[in-house]
C-alpha cells in the first residue's frame, strides 16, 4: 500500500468526524507523546531503564505505526502528497547523501 492509499484511508476514517482533524500543533503534541512511548519501549529493551512491574511490554510495530497515523495526519491537514515528498527525500539520500555512510 502506497502512502497515498495510506493518507486516504486515514482521511475516510477521520472525515466521519466533526472535526476530521486537530489543529497542527495538537497534532504535533499527539506525535511527541507517541514518539515518547517508542522512546520507552526502546529503553525499557535496549537502555538502561529498569521496567516497572506493573508496566505492559508494548509492540514496537503499534508504535511506529500510531507515529505514522499522527504523522498522516499532519499531512491530510495540510494537503501534503506524501508519496511525492517521500521520493524527494529518497532522491537526496541516493544523491546528496550516496557516499555519506560507509557501505557494505
Amino acid at each position: 500500500m502506497s502512502l497515498k492509499d495510506k493518507q486516504i484511508k486515514v482521511d475516510e476514517w477521520a472525515s466521519q468526524l466533526k472535526t476530521p482533524y486537530w489543529p497542527p500543533l495538537s497534532i504535533l503534541a499527539r506525535i511527541t507523546e507517541e514518539v515518547g512511548e517508542l522512546a520507552t519501549e526502546l529503553n525499557d529493551r535496549y537502555g538502561g531503564r529498569v521496567k516497572k512491574s506493573t508496566d505492559d511490554t508494548k509492540d514496537i510495530g503499534d508504535e511506529i505505526s500510531d507515529i505514522m497515523f499522527a504523522l498522516i495526519c499532519l499531512a491530510n491537514s495540510h494537503n501534503i502528497d506524501l508519496d511525492k515528498h517521500f521520493d524527494r527525500i529518497m532522491d537526496k539520500c541516493w544523491g546528496r547523501d550516496n557516499n555519506r555512510y560507509e557501505k557494505k
